[in-house]
């Protein structure tokens, strides 16, 4: 049994949970301000309130297992991204903040001031994400020491910013169609309005992001060629052991991906509103195992040289360690997936504003 692999998929299902779940509660914040009148704002943010924290759990058990599984590529990541998740750690902070402050005084001003910091807060944490995973395709200045030798401008280059804008327009897109199901009257109306304004604007940036990716790092495509296209970069021995069932995963995945996107307008118009949801939230897992799949075996990427990429195994904790965490995640894990499951059971349904309300 390789741990190796089993850990590699297991951050990568945290992160898709982490996605998924924190995707709609940033996504709502990033449309929160097209909402008009203290009422309609206070529905948006009450649709999130009794899950938000829950769903940052998710971050937090992946950071944990990324930890625990691969220290190299923790220490690595946090030394060379130590100001933007510095940032991103205030932007989750003070959007926090924002929920629980906004409703504490009825001033005007008091309130628009923290609507304006949920949003942005949430706007600027969907975009440092994005960077980062921009950043993780293109490559760090990572040496034969593992540590990271660039700077904080190294990692703003014209792919990475784009990305942040591909992830800011996916959050906005998932975030409405969570709310299509938490609203109700002429504010779902309203809603249905920006799934479709974000819809196109997701859909051009998806494509057009697409392209950009494939143009610059060709090799992202290495696990779906079957062998068939000899592309630049070192093929890891596990890669070349399995190529033809990694290519027709990864082929399942996009064909998947291209039908989760088309499925979104569909079910929109028929009424299917759980669909919807269901999916965006396919769509974006698509995305983030696609990323994944481009990647693999490699967890960060040197642009310095290849030999010294951090891959599943040379970034890696022991064996014993591998297979400890492997027992413990087999008790851990359905937890978190218990807890989220109650907690949204608990909440379904409408939004309904009273005086426990935010």
């Amino acid at each position: 049994m390789d741990y190796n692999i089993i850990w590699y998929v297991l951050v990568g299902i945290l992160l898709i949970g982490y996605a998924i779940l924190d995707g709609f509660d940033l996504g709502v914040g990033i449309v929160h301000l097209f909402s008009k009148g203290d009422y309609n704002r206070r529905i948006l943010m009450n649709a999130i309130g009794p899950v938000w924290d829950g769903n940052e759990v998710w971050l937090i058990t992946a950071g944990g297992a990324l930890f625990a599984a691969f220290p190299n590529v923790y220490a690595t990541a946090f030394s060379g991204f130590y100001l933007p998740f510095m940032m991103l750690l205030i932007a989750l902070i003070f959007r926090a903040v924002s929920i629980e402050f906004r409703s504490k005084e009825k001033s005007t001003a008091w309130r628009s001031f923290w609507d304006k910091g949920f949003s942005f807060g949430s706007i600027l944490a969907a975009f440092l994400f994005g960077v980062a995973i921009g950043n993780v395709v293109m490559g760090f200045a990572i040496g034969s020491d593992m540590e990271f030798q660039g700077n904080v401008f190294d990692l703003l280059k014209p792919y990475a910013l784009l990305a942040g804008v591909f992830a800011v327009s996916m959050f906005a897109l998932h975030g409405s169609i969570y709310l299509n199901m938490k609203t109700e009257g002429d504010l779902q109306l309203q809603v249905q309005k920006w799934i479709k304004v974000a819809y196109w604007v997701f859909v051009p940036l998806y494509l057009g992001f697409s392209g950009l990716t494939l143009y610059l790092k060709p090799e992202m495509i290495a696990n779906f060629s079957f062998g068939l296209i000899d592309l630049p970069g070192n093929k890891h021995a596990l890669v070349e052991e399995h190529e033809t069932l990694i290519s027709v995963f990864a082929w399942t995945v996009v064909l998947l991906n291209i039908l989760a996107i088309a499925n979104i307008p569909r079910t929109l118009h028929k009424g299917n509103y759980g669909w919807t949801f269901i999916s965006s939230a396919s769509m974006i897992a698509a995305v983030v195992m696609l990323f994944a799949l481009g990647i693999f075996p490699n967890m960060m990427i040197s642009n310095l040289d290849p030999v010294f990429n951090l891959d599943i195994y040379n970034a890696a904790s022991s064996q014993y360690t591998l297979r400890t965490m492997a027992i413990l995640a087999a008790f851990g894990l359905p937890f978190v997936v218990s807890y989220t499951t109650i907690i949204y059971w608990t909440y379904k349904g409408k939004v309904k504003i009273d005086e426990m309300s935010y």
